[in-house]
């Protein structure tokens, strides 16, 4: 019952940008803090960015500090991730979580995933 789904990935060349959103549904999600993580080919899932479950507190990864953005819009069950500036070191599955009340450091520690969408910045 519980689902997020993520979409807007694709293609894009160094330096453009790309606004990806992650859909929540089956839960209040206003009692949830979201994550956005990513997934390279042969690295670790890693921590992009994270918001707070009223959005007054935001946290980024230090490679994407400037670059991307995340926000969130409770009534609409909606979680976004504007990237700006994109290198190919960006490119990876970029997926969803969400996690009761709080942020957390560890991929494990977040017990609701996305399927995740695919970006991939090339030239």
């Amino acid at each position: 019952q519980l689902q997020l789904v993520e979409s807007g990935g694709g293609l894009v060349q160094p330096g453009g940008s790309l606004r990806l959103s992650c859909a929540a549904s089956g839960f209040t999600l206003d009692s949830y803090a979201i994550g956005w993580f990513r997934q390279a080919p042969g690295r670790e899932r890693e921590g992009v960015s994270c918001i707070s479950r009223s959005g007054a507190s935001t946290n980024y990864a230090d490679s994407v500090k400037g670059r991307f953005t995340i926000s969130r819009d409770n009534a609409k069950k909606t979680v976004y991730l504007q990237m700006n500036s994109l290198k190919p070191d960006d490119t990876a599955v970029y997926y969803c979580a969400a996690r009761f009340l709080i942020c957390a450091n560890n991929p494990g520690n977040w017990p609701y995933w996305g399927q995740g969408t695919q970006v991939t910045v090339s030239s």
